[in-house]
């Protein structure tokens, strides 16, 4: 599995924000993907297994919850350029991820310009809460 997270890095809280400017599928998809990517560069964010009073086990759900928030295109650049934001895991989905469904030419479009003129659709971030905290606690969920 790739990460170039240090070891001893923890996820404390994590939070998605999204372009509130999306349509709604498009915000959804947005989530989707960031959220799939979280999972997967900290599985520790993925619980135990669940089982229902019938003995079936389920997957096991995010213990620590995960808020989904809104911002404006320039609030999310704003973001990821605070002092701050260096502290946490950040992933990044910008709107050349959704105008093609070949990775290939996906990760050739982004790689043609430098992140901060990525046009964002959302943001995972992840880390020490109150870093987290400082970053996202003056933005409202998505509604």
């Amino acid at each position: 599995m790739y990460s170039d997270l240090p070891a001893a890095f923890k996820a404390e809280r994590c939070v998605i924000v999204i372009n509130r400017d999306l349509p709604l599928g498009n915000m959804a998809n947005a989530a989707a993907v960031l959220a799939l990517t979280l999972g997967q560069r900290h599985p520790a964010l993925v619980g135990d297994m669940l089982e229902d009073s019938d003995g079936l086990r389920w997957p096991g759900l995010i213990p620590i919850g995960i808020s989904v928030l809104a911002a404006g295109e320039q609030e999310l650049s704003e973001l990821l350029h605070q002092p701050q934001a260096a502290q946490l895991d950040r992933i990044l989905f910008p709107l050349d991820g959704q105008q093609t469904t070949d990775y290939a030419a996906f990760r050739a479009s982004v790689a043609a310009r430098p992140s901060h003129q990525w046009r964002l659709l959302g943001v995972a971030l992840a880390g020490e809460k109150k870093a987290v905290r400082k970053l996202t606690g003056k933005l409202k969920l998505l509604a």
